[in-house]
Formats: C-alpha cells, sequence, structure tokens
C-alpha cells in the first residue's frame, strides 16, 4: 500500500491534517488502534479558539460547530467570595467557542468518510520505519492480516503514549516535563447552566471549573488528590465541595443535578522539543502536553497541524523543504508560549500543597490585579483566545 502521507493517529490532529490535504490534493491514510465509535464516544473537554473555530470553518467541517457550540465572549474568575468577568471579546476582539473534542471527531471523521478518505480504524503492533530515508513506512496489523504502508512522510499524531515519538532514538530527544501533585475531579451531570459562562475558581480548598457541554448536560471540575478514588466521592459530597468552592458571597450558586459520570484526571505539562527527525513529524499530544487550566491542548494540535499543512503542501507544490526543515522552530514558539500561560493559570488558581499564608494571599493579589488592571486582563485574554500564541508562532 502507498501513499504520500502516512498519519498515525485518528485524534483532532491527525483527522484534521489528513482532511486539509486532502483540500490541497494530497493523499493521505490514517491508521488508528481504537475503533470509530470509541473515538467518537469519549468525551473529553473542548474549548476552541478563535484561530480554530476559523480554521474548522474554512475548512467546511465548522456548521454543526457554530450550530451546537456555546459561544463566548467572555469568562469569569471567582475568588474571594466573588466574581469578576475576563471581557474576551471587548479586550481582544476574539472569542472562543465551547464544543467538545469528541464532536470535533465526529465531524472530521463524517469528512473524511464522505471524501472517501482512507481511514483505518482498529489497527494493532504499529511501527515506524525507515524514517532517515527518503522511503518511511508503517508496519501494522488489521483484521488478522499484516499490512507495510510505503509513504513519503510519517505524521505521528498518536498521543503522550503513542509509538511516534518512541521511534525517534531517546539520545536525539530533548524533552521536558513538569507533573502537578493535584489532579482534576471531573462530573459530567443533568441539568441547565449554572452560568452563561465558563467559571474558574479560585479557594482555599482548591481549584474548580464550572463548564457546559449542551443546555441539559454540565461539566464541571475540582481540583483533588491524583490518587484519590471516585468511589470516596457520594454526589451529596461532590455538591457540597462544588458549592463551598464556586458560590459567591452576594448569593449566585450552581446547580446541582443529576451526576452521571465521574472520573479523575492527573496533571502534568511535558514538551518535546525534537518535534521532527528524518521523515518523521510530531503533531498534538505526541509532541506536547499542558495542563487544562489555559484550554491550549486541541488549539495546540490544530496550529501544528495548520503549519504541517503549509510545509507539506509547500514540499509537494513547489519542491520546497524549508518549511519542513523549520517546522520544530516554528510551532515550539507557539507551544511554550501556551505551556507558560497554562502554568501561570495552573499556579494561580489552584491550592499549592506546602504553600504558606504568604503565598496563598500572593495568589488573591494576582486575582485582583489580573481582574482590575486593563492591561493585564487583555494579556489574560489575548493568550486564552490564543492572538498572543498566534503572534509568537509569526
Amino acid at each position: 500500500m502507498r501513499t504520500q502521507v502516512g498519519i498515525v493517529g485518528a485524534g483532532p490532529a491527525g483527522l484534521l491534517l489528513s482532511h486539509l490535504l486532502h483540500l490541497r490534493g494530497i493523499d493521505s491514510v490514517v491508521l488508528e488502534s481504537r475503533a470509530r465509535d470509541q473515538i467518537e464516544s469519549t468525551i473529553r473537554a473542548g474549548v476552541l479558539e478563535q484561530g480554530t473555530m476559523d480554521l474548522l470553518t474554512d475548512a467546511g467541517v465548522g456548521a454543526r460547530m457554530k450550530a451546537e457550540g456555546a459561544l463566548h465572549h467572555g469568562f469569569e474568575l471567582a475568588f474571594e467570595g466573588k466574581r469578576r468577568r475576563i471581557d474576551l471579546t471587548g479586550l481582544t476582539g476574539h472569542s472562543i467557542t465551547v464544543y467538545a473534542q469528541h464532536e470535533v471527531i465526529k465531524d472530521l471523521v463524517a469528512a473524511r468518510v464522505a471524501d472517501g478518505g482512507k481511514l483505518r480504524f482498529g489497527v494493532s503492533q504499529t511501527s515506524i520505519h525507515d524514517i532517515e530515508t527518503d522511503k518511511p513506512s508503517i508496519r501494522y496489523h488489521h483484521e488478522g492480516e499484516a499490512y507495510e504502508l510505503q509513504c513519503d512522510f510519517v505524521i505521528g499524531c498518536d498521543g503522550s503514549q503513542g509509538v511516534s515519538r518512541a521511534s525517534i532514538p531517546p539520545a536525539l530527544r530533548r524533552d521536558f516535563e513538569r507533573v502537578y501533585p493535584f489532579g482534576w475531579f471531573g462530573i459530567l451531570c443533568e441539568g441547565p447552566p449554572s452560568s452563561d459562562e465558563l467559571i474558574y475558581a479560585r479557594h482555599e480548598r482548591g481549584f474548580a471549573l464550572v463548564s457546559t457541554r449542551s443546555p441539559n448536560v454540565q461539566r464541571m471540575y475540582f481540583q483533588c488528590d491524583p490518587k484519590d478514588s471516585v468511589e470516596n466521592w457520594s454526589d451529596d459530597r461532590i455538591w457540597a465541595e462544588l458549592h463551598a468552592r464556586v458560590d459567591s458571597h452576594d448569593g449566585q450558586k450552581i446547580i446541582d443535578g443529576k451526576i452521571f459520570q465521574k472520573n479523575i484526571v492527573g496533571m502534568r505539562s511535558f514538551v518535546s522539543n525534537t518535534m521532527q527527525h528524518g521523515r518523521l513529524f510530531l503533531a498534538g499530544d505526541a509532541a506536547h502536553i499542558v495542563p487544562p487550566t489555559g484550554a491550549k491542548g486541541m488549539n495546540l494540535a490544530v496550529a501544528d497541524v495548520r503549519v504541517l499543512t503549509e510545509a507539506l503542501n509547500a514540499f509537494y507544490v513547489e519542491n520546497r523543504t524549508d518549511l519542513l526543515d523549520g517546522y520544530s522552530a516554528t510551532a515550539l514558539k507557539r507551544i511554550w508560549r501556551a505551556e507558560h500561560f497554562s502554568y501561570w493559570m495552573t499556579s494561580m488558581m489552584h491550592r499549592i500543597d506546602g504553600a504558606s499564608p504568604f503565598d496563598q494571599q500572593l495568589q488573591v493579589a494576582e486575582l485582583e490585579y489580573v481582574t482590575t488592571s486593563r492591561a493585564a486582563a487583555t494579556a489574560m485574554a489575548e493568550n486564552y483566545v490564543g492572538v498572543a500564541g498566534a503572534q509568537a508562532q509569526a
């Protein structure tokens, strides 16, 4: 089997790259270890920056996002019993859309199927070969048969535990990581939204986030011990904790609902500064992870794909390699900006074990400054909607 671009992983990065390449007449094959229904039903958060929204729309896969996503022009910061709003649109001219990642995946899969795209779900024993030559290949098993996919380039979009990054010799990689000593306890519940916009809450008991999935389904999180168990948390205990952290002194309260999903996620930051080796290029979670506080994960993946698409198009149309050669350097400018923003948001909003009362008051002082200084609020808003990251990438 032969193609121009072999893509490992059918997450947002791999699927979007395949779709964008198709629009430019470049052939690709996407290989995914999970089944289609698995990737379309695994519920994950999704806050889309303005640039991501625009790219999906321009690529013809944004109709459902516009119809069903929640367009937000700001968000609220809750601390010391009060809430203050960051006016994203007023400060930057841009907005964000809350639209879950699995919904983006559904839209992209549907587009690739409609266009006759080559998607292989449920593959196993995937391995990448000959990336230091101009004829790399991907070997895999599918429905009991062994295959070899020959291609010009291999793009690894298979996440942090995939085979792609591991195919780059460890001695040649420069990896950076920070593991946080806390996690997020997440719930999905039935009920109306507690707020028209996202609420980020800093409380002495720990961080909390109030989000929405639909008019009838809400998503909420609160900081917890990553080694805790969901069995230790009854519904009543969960709601008591969320009310304590988010409700304000003026009577604004979150709305309880029937909880139908609970999970705990760990938090870490990771960057592989080596995003390419030979004919192998990494994109999305295969190259970088951010804590979800800054809402950057999927947006960084989309930004990687945007750069790769232009670089591959330049190779096939103009026989240029300069954009491919500079892929890592170009992408990393935006990645490190987003990593810093996510770290800053995480550090400012979470309870840090061992922090002194002095340190805790510094968090409050910083939140006071961010929510009362137009300059500071603008810097936060630019990073949140992706303007600052786009400038760094340029």
